[in-house]
């Protein structure tokens, strides 16, 4: 059974896991990687949540205030030896819970045209797509979703 947890950006763990999502996501992204690594930085993430299967750390997932009311779910990643036992989903509604909490009403999320397992559990988990926002306007290969959660 999936175990989260709410922590920081100093978790060893959650650094741990993103050092093999920035490891994923050159491969994934390619060309484009420095593009989209800009915008991936730790500096603004006050909100961290690590899972873990069996006392390993499965999965990651962080986010940081997009606006007023807005939330902006960053760093997801689940490792590779624990995809398909819900390590994503359990991570993602931990995120969702933590930010209702602190009166956020929605959150929005940017992934990677390139990553349908991506956008098929954000859909499933109640994402709508929606026009890229900000950085990702007129970037084809990026798509955004929000929840009102």
């Amino acid at each position: 059974m999936p175990n989260t947890i709410r922590t920081t950006v100093e978790n060893k763990d959650f650094r741990k896991l993103v050092v093999l999502l920035d490891e994923f996501l050159v491969k994934l992204d390619g060309e484009d990687h420095s593009f989209y690594a800009q915008f991936d930085k730790l500096d603004n993430i006050k909100n961290v949540v690590v899972c873990y299967e069996d006392n390993e750390a499965a999965g990651c997932g962080a986010f940081k205030e997009f606006d007023a009311d807005t939330v902006e779910i960053k760093r997801m990643f689940v490792h590779p030896d624990f995809r398909g036992k819900g390590i994503a989903s359990a991570v993602l509604k931990e995120l969702e819970l933590w930010a209702g909490e602190n009166n956020y009403s929605s959150c929005v999320l940017e992934t990677g045209a390139n990553n349908p397992k991506a956008i098929a559990l954000y859909r499933r988990s109640g994402y709508e797509i929606i026009p890229n926002y900000g950085q990702y306007e007129n970037v084809e290969t990026s798509v955004c979703l929000k929840k009102l959660i």
